[in-house]
């Protein structure tokens, strides 16, 4: 049997009010406050899922040719802006005569990785540009062909509700559908 060790010494006026300002305080930190933690779901960080404002969504980008086909997938969460994987969905696919985007794709440095491939973006300019860069309107008007291509991708429940927890088992759902609709003859 173990010889039993006073443990009185330890808490030293543990419960005790104190109302003088040199009095020991009970508590491990001294400002009271949030812990310092992220406030997401533990395993959320690389599943592609983001907070915006229609709630926990997943953002789904995509390099479409010109027979509307998708190229290649990206995957973020709804709060992250599309510019950011821009330059990530262009580096595996070949540089082309034109690129046609929305607003969202207006950025000079996505205009600069463009005009180094050879290729002419067709992107409006956001009002608050303060340097004005040609647009096409009327080339601009091929843009519908992407808008086609996200609506017939996502008359698939599975990719436009995305149950699945995983991002890469709603990416391996969604290059699935894709080869079904556009590459299997």
């Amino acid at each position: 049997m173990e010889q039993a060790r006073p443990v009185a010494g330890y808490f030293h006026r543990a419960g005790k009010l104190c109302r003088t300002a040199q009095c020991d305080d009970d508590r491990q930190h001294r400002s009271a406050r949030a812990p310092g933690g992220e406030r997401r779901k533990r395993g959320e960080r690389g599943q592609a899922i983001g907070r915006s404002r229609g709630g926990r969504t997943t953002k789904i980008h995509v390099l479409i040719d010109q027979a509307g086909r998708p190229l290649a997938f990206r995957l973020t969460g709804g709060n992250i802006a599309d510019i950011t994987v821009a330059a990530l969905l262009l580096e595996g696919a070949a540089a082309s005569a034109w690129l046609i985007g929305d607003k969202g794709y207006d950025a000079d440095h996505l205009r600069a990785l463009l005009d180094r491939r050879g290729t002419i973006a067709v992107i409006p300019n956001k009002s608050n540009r303060k340097r004005i860069f040609p647009f096409d309107p009327e080339r601009y008007k091929w843009r519908n062909v992407i808008e086609h291509t996200n609506c017939r991708l996502k008359d698939f429940r599975a990719i436009a509700t995305r149950y699945d927890k995983l991002a890469r088992n709603f990416l391996a759902g969604l290059c699935l559908v894709t080869a079904l609709l556009y590459w299997c003859d």
